[in-house]
C-alpha cells in the first residue's frame, strides 16, 4: 500500500494532465464548449418534465428539479463508467512505449467526469432559484451522497476497465446494464407513487437510486439522510473499490498482452 501511495505521489503531475487532456478531447469538436455541460442537463430536463409531468409528475411543481438531481448524478455515473471502461484500450499506444502506472487512465477518466459533473451542478442552483427552493441547512449533507457517488464510481470504474480488456462485448453489456440501472433509480417517477413499500425496500438496494435519495433529501426537500440508504451506498461503494482496486492490480501487467 505505501508503495501505491509512493508511486501516486511520483505521478500525480502526469495524473492532471491526463485529467485535462480528458476534458478538452470531451469538448475538442464541440463549439458549446464547456457550456454544452451546462445546457444538456438543462435540456434533458426540459424534455423529460414535457413528456412526463403530465402523468409522472402531475401536481408537483418542483418536479423538474426532482428530474435533474436523479438525471445529474446518473448521468455523471453512467458517462464516467463507460469512459473509464475504454479507458485502458484507448490509451493501448501510449502502454506499449512508455511506463505509465495503468490505473492512471481510468483514474483520470473517473476524476475528469467528476469535475465535468461539479459544473453541471450550476445548473441545479440555476433551477432551484427561479422555482423559489429554498435551502436548509441539510444541505450541507449533500457532501455525503457526492462523496460516496464518486467513489463508487471509481471502484466500479476498476472492475470493468480490467475486464474489459480481456472481454471485448463488456462495453455493450454495461450498456445495456447502465438502463436497467437508470430505470431502477427512480429518475423521473416517484417511488411513493407505486404504493409497493417492497419496491420501494428492493429499488433502495440499487446503490445508485439510495445516492440520489440522499441527495434529493439534502437539496430538494430538506430532510435528514435516510441512513439505510447511506450504509448500502457506502458498503458497496467501499467493496468496489476493493475488489476493482484488488483486480486491477493483479491485472495489469497482462493488459500488454490482450491490447
Amino acid at each position: 500500500m505505501r508503495r501505491v501511495f509512493e508511486n501516486f505521489k511520483k505521478y500525480r503531475f502526469l495524473l492532471v494532465e491526463l485529467i485535462k487532456k480528458d476534458i478538452k478531447l470531451k469538448y475538442r469538436n464541440s463549439y458549446l464548449g464547456l457550456l454544452w455541460t451546462l445546457l444538456e442537463p438543462l435540456l434533458m430536463m426540459l424534455v423529460l418534465t414535457l413528456v412526463f409531468s403530465g402523468s409522472l409528475g402531475r401536481g408537483d411543481r418542483l418536479y423538474p428539479i426532482y428530474i435533474l438531481t436523479g438525471r445529474l448524478l446518473y448521468t455523471y455515473f453512467s458517462t464516467t463508467t463507460k469512459s473509464a471502461l475504454k479507458s485502458i484500450r484507448s490509451n493501448s499506444g501510449m502502454i506499449k512505449k512508455v511506463y505509465v502506472p495503468k490505473y492512471m487512465y481510468p483514474v483520470s477518466s473517473v476524476i475528469s467526469g467528476y469535475v465535468i459533473f461539479l459544473l453541471s451542478l450550476i445548473v441545479l442552483i440555476a433551477v432551484g432559484a427561479v422555482l423559489k427552493v429554498k435551502p436548509t441547512i441539510y444541505i450541507f449533507q449533500a457532501i455525503v451522497p457526492l462523496t460516496l457517488l464518486f467513489v463508487m464510481t471509481l471502484g466500479v470504474s476498476l472492475i470493468l476497465a480490467t475486464l474489459a480488456v480481456f472481454f471485448r462485448d463488456l462495453e455493450y453489456l454495461w450498456t445495456v446494464a447502465l438502463m436497467l440501472i437508470m430505470y431502477a433509480s427512480a429518475i423521473f417517477y416517484h417511488v411513493e407513487d407505486l404504493n409497493k413499500p417492497h419496491i420501494e425496500a428492493a429499488l433502495k438496494l440499487n446503490p445508485l437510486y439510495a445516492l440520489i435519495l440522499n441527495f434529493r433529501n439534502s437539496v430538494l426537500y430538506g430532510k435528514p439522510l435516510d441512513m439505510e440508504a447511506v450504509v448500502i451506498a457506502a458498503v458497496f461503494g467501499l467493496l468496489s473499490v476493493i475488489v476493482g482496486g484488488y483486480m486491477f492490480y493483479k491485472n495489469q501487467d497482462k493488459f500488454i498482452l490482450h491490447i
